[in-house]
């Protein structure tokens, strides 16, 4: 069995997701992981047994020699890092958001481009079990022709003066926040669902004043299959169930035979049109981060570095979702539809 020797880089909030999922690859072996901190770091190596530590990610390349490095740092960081790893000849597989702006991720992309290494951007709300049962469920024509998807977030994490603190503080700076944090995401599914977008119509709105982004959005897709999607999304606001981090809210997808609804404990139901509401069997449990998508994302990584294939988050595919993002903003300004470039 060909194994890989990977690196991690980062051992802030999202890294022990990615950490576990590599522990249970068996063919990767996480051989050091880097940050400033030993004592933030020691935890983590010795749940998820990683042998060695760096506080230098250069000299920790240059030491272990790994195949693959695991970028999972803020994304001001990623360009430098991209650089260094591609002269090396080193695979990468980078967190998101891929960078501070759409001009970085362009320079990210086109050097990775011009070095023989594969690169992945961690985009892994395509994984998430539901999302490619539904993507399945599309497929087969369950209810035929798709004209109309809705997906409607709130999450409470995000009101009063103690927002962000418990869990990404960093949240609370960022000039750009439901949309760049987390909206991209739902591009990526939503272009991963339907195709791809050609227009977007967005609202954003800040309704914390202790934050400098915004926490509310409302937008529009206009794909070019003649889809229409609506992402309805709120940090502010609260949920009414109790796991609002496992599926990140409701899901109503509507072709011209019926309805796909997605329920926020990962339940599925199909409503034929005249027909009642039936529950949909698939596998989804609540094991890793929403669903278990950071490992599938991970196993897709490792599958296509086996058998040569191409990433569906490569990088060329992902700077698609980030026009969308700038167009979002771009909308949102000028209160006026914005196509795609």
């Amino acid at each position: 069995m060909k194994t890989f020797k990977g690196v991690g880089i980062g051992a802030g909030y999202f890294s022990p997701f990615q950490y576990e999922a590599w522990q249970r690859m068996p063919e990767t072996q996480i051989t050091a992981m880097c940050n400033s901190k030993v004592d933030k770091a020691r935890p983590l190596m010795e749940k998820y047994d990683v042998p060695r530590h760096y506080t230098d990610w250069r000299e920790m390349i240059e030491q272990e020699k790994p195949d693959f490095v695991d970028i999972i740092t803020p994304p001001e960081t990623h360009l430098e890092m991209c650089r260094f790893i591609a002269d090396r000849g080193i695979d990468i597989v980078c967190q998101k958001p891929l960078a501070p702006s759409l001009e970085e991720a362009i320079e990210i992309v086109d050097y990775v481009k011009k070095k023989t290494i594969r690169f992945m951007v961690h985009e892994n709300w395509r994984f998430q079990p539901w999302h490619r049962e539904i993507k399945k469920l599309l497929k087969d024509r369950v209810i035929g022709d798709l004209h109309t998807m809705n997906f409607r977030k709130r999450m409470g994490d995000g009101w009063g003066n103690d927002a962000y603190l418990s869990r990404q503080p960093y949240f609370r700076d960022y000039p750009r926040l439901i949309v760049y944090e987390n909206g991209i995401h739902f591009i990526d599914t939503f272009r991963y669902l339907a195709g791809e977008i050609k227009s977007v119509y967005a609202k954003l709105r800040k309704m914390n004043p202790v934050i400098a982004g915004e926490d509310w959005a409302m937008v529009i897709f206009d794909f070019e299959d003649d889809v229409v999607g609506f992402w309805d999304a709120s940090r502010f606001n609260e949920p009414n169930y109790p796991h609002p981090r496992y599926t990140f809210g409701e899901f109503l997808v509507e072709g011209h035979e019926g309805a796909i609804r997605l329920y926020s404990d990962g339940r599925i139901t199909i409503q034929k049109l005249g027909k009642s509401e039936e529950e949909h069997e698939y596998h989804h449990e609540m094991v890793n981060f929403s669903g278990d998508c950071v490992y599938f994302t991970q196993r897709h990584f490792i599958d296509c570095l086996l058998d040569g294939s191409e990433f569906e988050s490569n990088g060329t595919d992902y700077l698609r979702s980030l026009k969308v993002q700038e167009a979002i903003y771009s909308s949102a300004d000028s209160g006026l539809p914005v196509k795609i470039n």
